[in-house]
């Protein structure tokens, strides 16, 4: 990517080099799983690319983050080893340390956001790690394993801006590189940028012709806010589905590695996000939490029309998601679909108002899901009721369809649509 004319020189920062990550990948061997890497049709078809999936969702801990903890783990102190370390993290590094850290002995505290999610708080003390919840940012979180860290001594692993945890996410490129040989471009997500830096480290060296897009949430953009000012940029960030991506500032040491090496950022909605983990769920038969999903959102949501055609990895990066919140999630992602249609129609309060509205609905071929009867609150027309009416329907045509047939059976609807996600 090019720097802009206006960007501040970067500060003193560590760089990976590819022999480091070689060296990564022989330590972490035999500890982190080869994930498959297939080609999968239904994605194929639907974004007209060849679309490969990089299946990291499958390691045992449900992400690729058990690399990069591995790696810094194998390398501690006899006198580090027995203090054991500590880190912040909004769950899968967290996770990644817990499982390694007890498959080597290694004592491990982490600290996470109060609001992360309860199957990664779960699954860290299954684990055998000391969780402490504190804050209600990663920021927040971080400050208090830094100060923990200094009053316990206990080693400080960064989740994305340590060498080390860079290095062993990049072995997955060395993987990629053996799997899709013929790869035309990976689509990375990127939070503070670890995996983008260990990755593209590998791919610029081995294979320049690849084109290398980093993809991350609009409501936590700070990996492009870095790259324009030329060094890291604390931003203020929205919820977002993609929360293992909500990051409030770059790492100082990612900017610099993937600076030169990244092709292109682009910004993914949250609609678009809750599209592509329906349609991995419902087409690819997996779960993938938001921040996996970012890449086929971008893809979905039209930002990348130059890839068709071509052979595109995308890296399904984790799987940890509270299966209730991935509930609502396909919910809305069916409503964005156009699959969940919900509006609000006022009909006669007289017998027959009802089964009238659910004859039109019949018609039309629209399966009535729920119906709220509200006639305390229905407004000074003593004569008519709002209902509030969910129906599953085909797609956005259908809804069309549906509307058009309630206008002609003189249904009126209360009040447009409402959005299904904030701006």
């Amino acid at each position: 990517m090019n720097p802009s004319s206006t960007a501040k020189p970067a500060s003193s920062a560590a760089s990976v080099s590819l022999s480091e990550i070689v060296a990564a990948r022989l330590r972490i061997q035999g500890a982190v799983a080869r994930t498959p890497c297939v080609e999968s049709a239904a994605l194929s078809e639907l974004t007209g690319a060849h679309v490969y999936c990089k299946q990291e969702h499958l390691q045992r801990t449900g992400s690729f983050k058990e690399r990069g903890a591995r790696n810094a783990l194998a390398q501690l102190t006899a006198e580090e080893t027995q203090r054991g370390v500590i880190a912040a993290s909004a769950g899968n590094h967290a996770l990644g340390l817990a499982w390694h850290g007890r498959q080597m002995n290694i004592p491990v505290t982490v600290v996470m956001p109060r609001f992360a999610p309860l199957v990664k708080v779960a699954r860290c003390r299954r684990f055998g790690a000391n969780v402490v919840l504190h804050g209600d940012t990663f920021d927040e979180a971080r400050s208090e394993a830094m100060r923990m860290a200094a009053a316990l001594q206990l080693k400080y692993v960064h989740p994305f801006d340590d060498p080390q945890v860079i290095a062993g996410q990049g072995t997955l490129a060395f993987e990629i590189l053996e799997q899709v040989p013929d790869a035309d471009a990976i689509i990375v997500p990127v939070g503070g940028g670890g995996l983008l830096a260990g990755v593209a480290t590998v791919l610029h060296a081995l294979k320049p012709d690849l084109q290398i897009i980093g993809v991350e949430p609009a409501n936590a953009a700070c990996f492009a806010a870095g790259l324009q000012a030329g060094e890291p940029v604390h931003i203020s960030t929205r919820f977002t589905l993609a929360d293992g991506l909500a990051v409030a500032e770059a790492g100082k040491n990612t900017l610099q590695i993937a600076k030169p090496l990244v092709h292109r950022m682009v910004s993914v909605g949250e609609e678009a996000l809750a599209l592509a983990m329906l349609r991995l769920a419902e087409l690819d038969k997996c779960v993938i939490e938001g921040a996996g999903a970012t890449g086929l959102a971008a893809m979905l949501a039209g930002l990348l029309p130059d890839l068709a055609g071509k052979r595109v990895v995308l890296l399904l990066t984790g799987g940890n998601i509270d299966p209730l919140a991935h509930s609502r999630v396909i919910e809305r992602g069916l409503a964005a679909d156009g699959r969940i249609y919900r509006f609000d129609a006022l009909i006669s309060d007289r017998p027959g108002g009802l089964v009238h509205l659910s004859s039109v609905l019949a018609q039309a071929g629209a399966n009535v899901t729920e119906i709220v009867h509200n006639r305390t609150f229905a407004g000074p027309d003593l004569s008519r009721v709002h209902v509030l009416c969910t129906v599953e329907t085909r797609d956005r045509g259908h809804i069309a369809e549906v509307q058009a047939r309630l206008a002609e059976a003189g249904v009126e609807l209360a009040g447009a649509e409402r959005p299904l996600f904030a701006a």
